[in-house]
């Protein structure tokens, strides 16, 4: 467990040696949890004007305070302060953001009144300062997101942007606050909204997706790279595509190459077994799969040719058709390059699960466990499948 007493022992500079210019933008990538904490400090301690925070899930932890107490500073200097967090993912009782609205700040919760309350989920991860730097990425906050050392820890990666890319993504929180604290939102705005706020050209491209009845923005956009593509690498701590996804990286797998990591250990066997049901047909069209062993995992990274994806959006149903989910789309081939780096240095800790490995797994019981896992990672939100008895994945 992390402490206050170490989030002041926090490391003062990045480790990561991938950054690049691309667009008018400085990308930087934060890979380690107490990077990622100090960093988010340092920025909104900065802040002169705005900030605006926008998760899935906030616990009332060291770090879930310690948030809370720096956005309080920043309100107490005159910065208009907006957090937005779903209502379904975190964890903080009913008070917990009373010092902030004292001092003029504002918080709310994503939680609509439009159908069942768990198919509607805000699963973006964004932070905007002064409409000059952001953070985007898939960890949350939470002390297992934001330390090195605790045993409950998630591997887990945020890009820090600072430049030209950053300005959109505030116009786009701006909107979807204005829904979440609207009085009876209707879901056709939410819909305009997301397709709005879509980029469909340059180097840099905010893409959204959600409970959208057809074009989903990212969806779309990243089904035509897939399509494009000859050479796809990928880690996805939660993976069960539908059909038509499938389907493609299949035939990206007979006609380039494919490697999907995912997860080996995490806090949701369900979501191990849903990803293992789908081994067995891309196996067999020459789909490279990987399962990443040191620790839980939680990045959302693709790497297609020159293009990279990075973000919030997990490669599963809800992700790519239901949950609000934003990525960044990076068309740079030094980038990309780097962030295939990063990736073989990621690889280098996983097990390849070769098509006789998953003939030996796969007696009758697990594939009907992988099966209805499959199933139900599909219909629920991720907090309701991690409540559930599968016992662990072996």
């Amino acid at each position: 467990m992390v402490g206050m007493h170490d989030l002041a022992e926090l490391p003062v500079a990045s480790s990561s040696a991938i950054h690049a210019d691309v667009a008018g933008t400085r990308l930087t990538l934060i890979e380690g949890g107490s990077e990622r904490l100090r960093l988010l400090l340092r920025m909104i301690d900065g802040a002169q004007k705005s900030v605006r925070l926008l998760f899935y899930m906030m616990d009332a932890d060291a770090v879930g305070e310690a948030v809370r107490d720096a956005l309080v500073r920043a309100a107490e200097r005159g910065c208009t302060v907006d957090v937005i967090l779903d209502g379904f993912g975190s964890d903080i009782p009913s008070d917990f953001f009373d010092p902030l609205n004292r001092v003029g700040g504002k918080s709310c919760l994503f939680n609509p009144r439009i159908g069942v309350r768990y198919l509607l989920r805000n699963h973006q991860k964004l932070v905007v300062i002064d409409d000059k730097e952001a953070i985007t990425g898939g960890a949350n906050l939470t002390v297992d997101y934001m330390s090195d050392h605790s045993d409950e820890r998630w591997r887990d990666l945020w890009l820090h942007l600072e430049g030209a890319a950053v300005r959109p993504a505030a116009r786009y929180f701006d909107a979807l606050h204005g829904w979440t604290v609207r009085k009876g939102p209707k879901l056709r705005e939410l819909r305009r909204i997301l397709h709005r706020h879509t980029q469909r050209s340059g180097a840099l491209r905010w893409q959204y997706t959600g409970p959208v009845r057809r074009g989903h923005p990212w969806t779309v956009g990243v089904a035509r790279d897939l399509h494009e593509a000859g050479r796809l690498d990928m880690i996805s701590a939660y993976f069960s595509p539908p059909f038509a996804m499938l389907r493609r990286l299949r035939r990206l797998g007979r006609r380039g190459e494919v490697r999907i990591v995912t997860a080996a250990r995490s806090d949701n066997n369900a979501t191990i077994a849903a990803a293992r049901h789908t081994y067995r047909r891309l196996l067999s069209h020459g789909v490279r799969m990987f399962e990443y062993q040191p620790e839980k995992l939680h990045t959302k990274l693709l790497i297609l040719d020159d293009v990279v994806h990075i973000g919030s959006a997990n490669f599963d149903f809800r992700s790519l058709y239901l949950n609000l989910e934003m990525m960044l789309r990076i068309q740079d081939a030094g980038f990309a390059a780097q962030m295939r780096a990063y990736f073989e240095q990621e690889l280098a800790k996983c097990q390849e699960i070769t098509p006789a490995l998953h003939r030996k797994r796969a007696h009758w019981w697990r594939r009907l466990k992988w099966a209805l896992s499959n199933f139900l990672v599909t219909a629920v939100d991720y907090t309701v499948t991690r409540r559930l008895n599968f016992g662990p994945e072996g």
